[in-house]
């Protein structure tokens, strides 16, 4: 199968299209062929640094949308020809940048018939950040008040929608040039972070979605009400000056997304009603990862998301 490996880590250069065996499903996982796999920040800090997989060889990539080419021993969920999509393996290595993945069975769910193969392979990561800060760390509810850092981004876009659909008010921080396409998602306030201070013009809000990390997150406590919680999802940042900052008055959680078969279903569900949709910036094809990974650090990507579609190699 074609894949992309790296031996070393270092700059999108390292990111080198190869030919490797097929992997085999064992008990529970499924085989899926894959047609799009989503590009993220964590990828390209991972090709960099290592992070949770240490040193290469490896093959980044945790978000895939494929069809369901074989089940392992006890798989049930899952049939041959299904259409899938999910995050499988985070920290791990899901190795998502390669024509075939094995992965569990529920780490993955029936991929919604209104997705093209790259807006759901754009979901998975950026969604259940989303969903599990919002919903299970925050169990934001109706009428509650949260402010989102980086609304307009690939994690930020989905926040606001779902925040939204779980009938909050919400704030969103991005360039004024990105503030109609925020009111198009729902957000009840936009606010230009380059020209005002987010504390002058926020207050009283129960949740800050931190998806910035650094100074960002401390300048945001003074707009929290007594007892509120911020959750920072950056795992580079320093938390030492936002619990200095935060003392005994609001809360502060750090965050790390994970697998969940509860949440991409809950995600599919919104994107069947509706109420979710994901905005794919650009797609290119499998052999031009490390072009994607330098548009993604450059920042060149007008927020949303960058897909690779892997279907288009084969």
């Amino acid at each position: 199968m074609k894949a992309i490996r790296q031996s070393e880590l270092g700059p999108p250069e390292v990111l080198r299209p190869v030919e490797l065996p097929g992997p085999e499903p064992g008990p529970t996982e499924v085989l899926v062929r894959v047609a799009a796999a989503g590009v993220n920040p964590v990828d390209w800090k991972t090709r960099a640094k290592g992070g949770f997989l240490g040193e290469p060889p490896f093959t980044v990539g945790w978000d895939v949308a494929g069809t369901v080419e074989r089940v392992g021993f006890g798989v049930t969920r899952f049939a041959p020809g299904d259409r899938v999509f999910g995050m499988p393996r985070f920290p791990g290595e899901a190795a998502a940048y390669a024509e075939l993945v094995t992965a569990p069975s529920r780490q993955f769910a029936r991929m919604p018939d209104e997705l093209s193969w790259s807006e759901a392979a754009a979901l998975p990561l950026g969604a259940l950040t989303a969903w599990q800060t919002l919903v299970d760390t925050a169990g934001l509810a109706a009428e509650q008040r949260v402010l989102i850092h980086a609304a307009a981004g690939g994690v930020g876009h989905l926040a606001v929608q779902i925040a939204k659909a779980r009938g909050a008010y919400v704030i969103g921080t991005a360039r004024a040039a990105h503030h109609d396409f925020l009111r198009e998602l729902g957000a009840d306030e936009a606010i230009d972070y380059t020209e005002t201070e987010v504390a002058d013009a926020v207050s009283e809000v129960d949740l800050v979605l931190d998806l910035v990390g650094g100074e960002t997150g401390v300048k945001s406590i003074p707009a929290l009400r007594d007892g509120g919680l911020i959750v920072t999802v950056p795992s580079a940042s320093d938390f030492g000056p936002l619990h200095e900052t935060a003392g005994d008055r609001v809360r502060v959680s750090a965050f790390l997304v994970e697998p969940d078969r509860e949440g991409i279903e809950a995600i599919a569900a919104l994107v069947e009603e509706g109420k979710l949709r994901v905005k794919v910036s650009k797609t290119l094809p499998l052999a031009q990862a490390a072009e994607a990974h330098a548009l993604g650090e450059a920042g060149r990507i007008g927020g949303g998301k960058l897909v690779l579609d892997v279907a288009a190699d084969g």
